[in-house]
């Protein structure tokens, strides 16, 4: 299938889509700070430079695009029709680069989380993805409130 605009328009268009400070992960950012969490952005020394950065609960967070990182049963994740053997290969690419990242940062004693980008969009599935953290800071306020 040929591509219905020119490669020039096509490029331009691609070099709009942005790598971070995306509207999900702004999202993101504004729940987890109005619920009371405090956080750093890219943090560069760790592997994959996740979008969020809980070190007080030892805990990082993706957030998603649920194309470029083809998000399991979703409707945004399509493969394009046209230059198919490209996409798949920079996709696949994008997923193999993702579990390198999550397993590295795992045992490296970080809690790894992924938002997704159509998650982000609904508020209940984004507490709900967030839920592990919740629950890590219940438990980290249980043992400080703890006598010894």
């Amino acid at each position: 299938m040929v591509d219905i605009i020119s490669e020039e328009r096509r490029s331009w268009n691609m070099s709009r889509i942005r790598g971070k400070d995306t509207k999900p992960e702004i999202i993101v950012r504004s729940m987890l700070h109005r619920m009371g969490y405090r956080f750093r952005l890219h943090r560069k020394d760790l592997p994959g430079k996740p979008d969020i950065v809980l070190t007080k609960y030892n805990t990082v967070i993706f957030v998603h695009g649920c194309f470029w990182h083809q998000h399991m049963g979703c409707k945004y994740a399509y493969k394009p029709k046209s230059r198919r053997e490209f996409w798949e290969g920079k996709l696949r690419k994008n997923i193999e680069r993702d579990s390198l990242h999550y397993e590295k940062l795992g045992k490296a004693g970080w809690l790894v989380l992924t938002i997704w980008e159509c998650e982000a969009k609904d508020t209940d599935k984004l507490v709900k993805a967030l839920h592990p953290l919740i629950e890590l800071r219940g438990h980290k306020n249980e043992r400080s409130a703890t006598p010894t």
